[in-house]
């Protein structure tokens, strides 16, 4: 059992807290944020709040921090914790430029505390699934990742909301919902080198665009599609086809309250096969994954490779979303 603050108390750090409740390796012993409504929330769950990050890393009795709060502080922050000794679990994305992202990685590597990422996809057990059946052979050699993650929880939030913002969340769909499809498209193919990206603002009027297109290319010659909108309902796939057969996995929910998945795997000259995987609290599994890798028991299944070359390419894709031109990774 480990002992950590959540920082940033909006929609997501609530939803931590929620998930964290009964967890037999995390307890949430401080909850931060500025805004008193974050912190009663959390004091309605018995968690005992403060309103700055400096009471985290002043607080001997914590182990580690988890970090909810907007892109541009994430660098800093974990720095900041990792020279007080304390783990960090970071929300997506861990930055938003890859030079912050190696400062963060090698602050953590100094002090050797863990780092975690909330890429919480991994851990849904369809897609664990899939990447055994792409590592063992099972579709022949995957060729092709297509995924679509799109929401419209965004339209309610005022034009004034962080993550509306061009310059703290650029590239709307891709820091919301799209970096979690590039991570898994990472996991299976590797090192992206390339890749073109188009944004466009049709539907609303967010300053950091509500829908995005994005094609990559991988080292070994497999390609990702990827699609985020937000606007559109909730709408949640991701497909790997391979030479000999594809699987798709269905979300019927958001990952915020999972209802499941509908996967499809069809084989060459065999019947497609449909199967149900029921609802997994995935999230809690990550941060779960983490405190066990920094109490030591396991190893963390996101490498710091992983991490940097996700932030080089969420970097690419901004660049690409602004020239409209293919754009290198790293």
């Amino acid at each position: 059992m480990i002992r950590a603050a959540v920082v940033g108390l909006g929609w997501w750090g609530q939803k931590i807290i929620h998930d964290l409740r009964h967890s037999a390796h995390v307890q949430v012993g401080l909850g931060i944020d500025p805004s008193q409504d974050g912190r009663e929330l959390a004091e309605a769950h018995g968690v005992r709040t403060a309103d700055s990050f400096e009471h985290a890393l002043g607080d001997g009795s914590l182990d580690a921090v988890i970090l909810c709060t907007p892109h541009k502080f994430h660098a800093e922050q974990i720095v900041a914790a990792a020279k007080m000794g304390k783990h960090v679990f970071c929300e997506k994305p861990l930055t938003t430029t890859s030079a912050e992202a190696r400062t963060a990685i090698e602050a953590v590597a100094a002090a050797g505390v863990q780092l975690g990422i909330g890429h919480e996809r991994r851990f849904e057990p369809a897609v664990m699934r899939l990447r055994d059946q792409c590592r063992a052979g099972d579709l022949g050699t995957p060729l092709v990742f297509e995924g679509n993650f799109s929401q419209d929880k965004f339209l309610t939030l005022p034009p004034d909301n962080w993550r509306l913002s061009d310059t703290d969340a650029p590239v709307g769909p891709l820091s919301a919902t799209g970096i979690h499809l590039v991570d898994l498209a990472i996991a299976l193919f590797g090192r992206p080198v390339e890749v073109w990206a188009r944004l466009s603002t049709l539907a609303t009027a967010f300053a950091n665009g509500d829908t995005l297109t994005v094609t990559i290319g991988f080292e070994h010659g497999q390609t990702a599609l990827i699609t985020a909108i937000l606007t559109t309902p909730f709408a949640g796939r991701v497909t790997v086809l391979g030479s000999r057969g594809w699987v798709e996995i269905r979300d019927r929910n958001h990952p915020e309250l999972p209802r499941g998945w509908d996967v499809t795997t069809v084989q060459r000259g065999e019947d497609p096969i449909s199967t149900f995987y029921p609802p997994h609290p995935s999230v809690r599994d990550n941060i779960e994954q983490f405190a066990r890798a920094a109490s030591g028991e396991t190893s963390y299944p996101v490498t710091f490779d992983e991490m940097l070359s996700n932030v080089r390419t969420f970097e690419a894709i901004t660049r690409s979303a602004r020239s409209g031109r293919v754009e290198p990774v790293g």
